[in-house]
């Protein structure tokens, strides 16, 4: 064996081209990070400014924003199995028939928090809400990459403003799973778009283990692959395409079946744990059922922001798809839309599914992006005074489940 082919012992220091391809790398993710800078800045202080009125509003009548945030809800699911792990089921008291199984909920969100919270001095409540936090400034940076890669930098800062400034956008700073799975979404998406297949498909199979709509990640990057090799010759001699395509369902398909077995239904019994929780895909029934009433009854205002969402996110699905993205970033979007519109109650927690389908806010972007600054700041202003009140309402006032 030559000394250049020899094999490095322990101890011995990395070759040169091990070195600077390591800088290299660090030097790639400091410059991209410090790009992102002031799209991350903005975010934060949106979410900081958006939970604060929360708060406040929260201490004025006698409650704690903490539990608020971390342990209403689903957070209260997300909780129990970090503490315990899977095995409860509650018969709901209000609706016959209907009976809460915790196999509903995918583990990776709750797995890390019980990770944090053995790492760390911490409680399940406040480890939930560093795992959510924590996952929205990554989300927040792989949004603004996506952005950049496909406009520009300022239409990649909007895009995070944007996100940050929907109307329920309050949910990213609870301990729920939207921004984990859209951290994963938005970086598996990034790769697919920027030719890194194999790892467009671990970040899909990562997402896959955190919600249910996360198929949507999978189905974009499987797509992307199956596309590539019918149109590239090359690509269909890279097994890296192969694998990225094999590995984008995993996550999602290997914990369905799980659940499945779990439950006792075989390997699709996970469907059965969704119906008895009243949860089912009847391509937009019951919506349409709901929204009619809505126009010959009164009701929670929280319903007719819904209606308004989903119009909107129609709406914006039909100008992302003239614009002609990325075929993973408009399969993405659309098979999150169409989970959202397709599935049945739970009527005022669909603006919350369609939180991970930040690609909708691309045209959006590149409008205000393309509009005169006092425009820009009339309308983000308007934006942000209807997320920080529509936000508050959500938490203190609604009574309604998010």
């Amino acid at each position: 064996m030559s000394a250049d082919t020899a094999v490095p012992v322990r101890g011995q220091q990395p070759r040169p081209a091990a070195r600077d391809s390591r800088t290299r790398l660090l030097e790639r993710v400091r410059a991209a990070l410090r790009r992102a800078a002031p799209a991350l800045a903005l975010y934060a202080a949106a979410r900081l400014t958006g939970m604060s009125v929360m708060a406040g509003w929260a201490w004025w009548t006698g409650r704690h924003p903490r539990g608020l945030l971390g342990h209403s809800w689903d957070g209260i699911w997300y909780a129990a199995i970090a503490r315990n792990g899977y095995g409860l089921s509650v018969p709901s008291s209000h609706s016959p028939g209907v009976v809460f199984n915790d196999l509903a909920f995918f583990p990776l969100f709750p797995g890390l928090v019980r990770l944090v919270a053995a790492l760390l001095p911490v409680g399940v409540v406040s480890a939930g809400l560093i795992v959510a936090w924590s996952a929205a400034g990554v989300a927040a940076w792989g949004i603004y990459a996506v952005g950049e890669r496909l406009h520009g930098q300022r239409v990649g800062t909007l895009l995070v403003l944007l996100w940050g400034l929907l109307p329920h956008a309050i949910v990213q700073s609870m301990a729920y799973t939207e921004t984990l799975m859209t951290a994963f979404a938005a970086w598996a998406l990034f790769a697919a778009i920027t030719g890194r297949p194999l790892w467009a498909g671990a970040l899909a199979l990562l997402a896959g283990l955190s919600r249910p709509n996360a198929i949507a990640v999978a189905a974009a990057v499987a797509l992307t692959s199956v596309l590539a090799v019918c149109r590239d010759p090359r690509a269909r001699a890279d097994w890296r395409v192969w694998a990225g395509a094999a590995l984008a369902p995993l996550g999602w398909c290997g914990y369905v079946s799980w659940a499945g077995w779990r439950f006792g239904g075989g390997p699709f019994g996970y469907f059965e744990v969704q119906r008895l929780w009243g949860s089912r895909f009847d391509f937009g029934a019951d919506a349409w059922r709901f929204i009619r009433h809505l126009f010959v009854a009164r009701d929670y205002m929280a319903y007719y922001v819904t209606v308004a969402v989903l119009a909107v996110a129609l709406i914006a699905l039909v100008l992302l798809a003239l614009d002609r993205p990325p075929t993973a970033v408009l399969v993405y979007a659309l098979v999150l839309v169409v989970i959202a519109v397709g599935g049945s109650s739970y009527f005022a927690s669909k603006p919350r599914f369609l939180l991970p389908a930040f690609p909708l806010l691309l045209p959006a972007a590149v409008a205000t992006a393309r509009a005169r600054p006092r425009t820009v700041v009339v309308t983000i202003g308007a934006l942000a005074g209807l997320s920080f009140f529509y936000g508050t309402y959500l938490l203190t006032v609604a009574r309604i489940p998010m």
